[in-house]
């Protein structure tokens, strides 16, 4: 039997579970997304994808790019371009403080997920350093004696 594709949580519509295992996210923002009706539409829909997208900052706005929000089907003539770059609405302060840790610091702008608020639709940015190997190998070591120590403590509580 298949294995059926994993659904987002609720309220997401679409989510970027790639971005946990290659890269460390060190702080989250919220921002907003400017977008067309078609894409509002598609993405009420829920068939958007993260898998390859990221954020950049160019002359003091943030766009968003490789973000592939399917066309809407009812809307044959006057359908968006999927892979479009988008602008993301922040607060100028924040614009500001993200350049500096941008550059800075060599830090990257990842979108996490894309959800709504209300009538809105937001996408949720990640300050993230990318992991090297070891980085993840280190993980997944950790992650395996954590898994023994709970089930040594479970069978010693039988």
């Amino acid at each position: 039997m298949a294995k059926k594709a994993r659904k987002p949580a609720s309220g997401d519509v679409a989510t970027n579970r790639r971005a946990r295992h290659k890269f460390e996210l060190l702080d989250r923002f919220e921002c907003g997304i400017e977008l067309t009706g078609t894409e509002v539409k598609s993405l009420r829909d829920g068939k958007a994808q993260l898998g390859d997208a990221y954020a950049v900052i160019d002359h003091g706005e943030v766009w968003l790019r490789n973000a592939h929000i399917p066309p809407y089907p009812p809307a044959a003539a006057q359908n968006h371009d999927p892979d479009r770059t988008r602008r993301l609405l922040l607060h100028r302060y924040e614009i500001e403080r993200l350049v500096g840790r941008v550059e800075r610091r060599g830090l990257t702008l990842v979108p996490t997920r894309i959800y709504f608020k209300g009538p809105y639709a937001k996408v949720e940015l990640a300050l993230a350093r990318g992991k090297e190997q070891r980085d993840r190998r280190r993980e997944i070591r950790d992650r395996d004696v954590q898994r023994e120590v709970e089930r040594d403590f479970r069978q010693r509580l039988r």
